[in-house]
């Protein structure tokens, strides 16, 4: 990543010592405070993912930045820049903004169950990248999740049914030949999470011409990873689309 950061918004009010609060504040939080238009445009996908590794490390190491939230609403109010779109999944568990340490205004969410992809979550990738300038799309996956469980052992259940058959195809790549599979199996369920965010990020690029578009021009990175449950760690997979 560049040694060269995004510009910062910093208040104009200034203390005695001639450094605004915020000014000072700079020193123990890495990276911008709130993005604006001029910090999104002079971030490339490379310095977006490195943003949000720093966050997951604060948050593994528990040195989450100090930040005042409230004050952030209103110096995001007239607008927002994000520099990522995360699609991850709904689990209650695995909230982007807290796992990667974000500020208001850094990231999109899209969650889903399953993180799986569908005409909804591709028109929404296409607005935080194309209309919204989004540098980097980031699919999460994560350990011992409900949904994977329900694809694995063709679990049933109103509307649930079709989301799962989403997952089937990352189910079947898992599997050996004659091969059932059972959520009971550990190591089968923790493959069929990471084959399942691989196989969303080539949906990404195959089923979204805009997305795919931006990708091709270098304009936006894609990316998966896997957030551990119990660790708080996310494993990213790179070049693997």
């Amino acid at each position: 990543m560049s040694r060269k950061q995004p510009a910062n918004i910093v208040p104009t009010t200034k203390s005695r010592g001639g450094r605004t609060p915020r000014a000072q504040a700079q020193r123990t939080q890495p990276g911008p405070i709130i993005q604006t238009r001029k910090s999104q445009a002079a971030m490339s996908p490379e310095q977006a993912l490195e943003l949000l590794k720093a966050g997951n490390e604060r948050f593994v190491t528990g040195r989450m930045s100090n930040r005042d939230l409230r004050e952030q609403v209103s110096a995001t109010a007239g607008g927002q820049f994000p520099y990522a779109v995360i699609l991850s999944c709904q689990d209650s568990r695995t909230s982007s903004e807290v796992l990667f340490d974000l500020n208001k205004g850094d990231a999109f969410s899209i969650r889903i169950a399953g993180n799986v992809v569908n005409e909804d979550v591709l028109g929404g990738l296409e607005f935080s990248t194309r209309l919204m300038g989004a540098k980097l799309i980031v699919v999460i996956g994560h350990t011992r999740c409900g949904a994977i469980n329900g694809a694995i052992d063709n679990a049933e259940l109103g509307n649930l049914t079709a989301l799962l058959r989403k997952i089937r195809p990352a189910v079947e790549s898992s599997l050996e030949d004659g091969q059932t599979g059972s959520s009971q199996d550990k190591k089968l369920v923790e493959a069929v999470a990471k084959a399942n965010v691989l196989l969303a990020m080539r949906q990404i690029r195959e089923q979204s011409p805009v997305v795919r578009e931006l990708l091709e021009a270098g304009r936006v990175g894609l990316v998966g990873g896997m957030y551990n449950l119990t660790t708080g760690k996310v494993k990213f997979y790179e070049n693997q689309n």
